[in-house]
């Protein structure tokens, strides 16, 4: 079977303007290293943030619902010997991930099958592109409030999160239910309780459009500052 090609950050002139959109997403106060960005993980300079590993330009999905399935391989050569269609290895916080867009009901062929988030809504896009980032926060960091042109995941490691839609909050925690925001939906999301927190994250993007866009239409209420503090 033939994969499409993976391209572990080649940044374009679409790129170019996310990464300048995304200035505005961060506190500058909370990543002053960065310069507010979600920037390559190559360009990584400080503890905390925002840090793009890969960008996975998809093959066409099942009609069927899909998931992020998220597997964990004790090296490298393993990872990429199990990878199939729309499948992406990385290596974050010293251990190798292998990524996949499927059907709820794929597996791996082998490896430590440690999670399915889901099911994620599609954007409407003539194609699609899995990104994928690790967050780093300490307690009381907060994004600005922005959105993303596809379905936004997370996948909690340790420490906790609390994301505010217009819909309420979702607090993402180790063991707990993902946090999934739908195409478009303006968000804010803080770094709660008294732990360092390290995250997965997934977009499933339109690939012709900027990573995130400032969301200057809606006002938080700020219902996450209590399990911030």
């Amino acid at each position: 079977m033939t994969m499409p090609a993976f391209r572990p950050l080649v940044f374009h002139k679409r790129a170019a303007l996310a990464g300048a959109l995304l200035l505005h997403l961060f506190a500058p106060s909370s990543f002053a290293q960065t310069g507010g960005a979600c920037i390559p993980v190559a360009e990584r300079t400080t503890e905390f943030g925002c840090f793009v590993h890969a960008e996975q330009h998809l093959a066409p999905l099942p009609d069927e619902a899909v998931f992020w399935h998220i597997d964990r391989f004790a090296n490298r050569a393993a990872a990429e010997a199990a990878r199939e269609r729309n499948g992406t290895v990385v290596e974050i916080l010293g251990q190798v991930w292998l990524f996949t867009i499927a059907e709820k009901t794929w597996r791996a062929s082998s490896g430590e099958h440690v999670a399915d988030v889901g099911p994620l809504e599609r954007p409407a896009a003539k194609e699609l592109m899995a990104t994928y980032m690790e967050g780093d926060f300490k307690p009381g960091m907060q994004s600005t409030v922005h959105r993303h042109p596809g379905t936004e995941a997370w996948f909690v490691l340790s420490g906790a999160q609390c994301l505010e839609t217009p819909h309420g909050k979702q607090m993402g925690r180790p063991g707990g239910q993902p946090v999934i925001v739908a195409p478009g939906e303006p968000m804010l999301l803080t770094g709660v309780g008294t732990e360092r927190a390290h995250w997965l994250v997934l977009i499933l993007m339109d690939a012709s459009m900027p990573r995130g866009l400032p969301a200057d239409d809606w006002t938080p209420k700020g219902v996450c500052e209590a399990a911030a503090s």
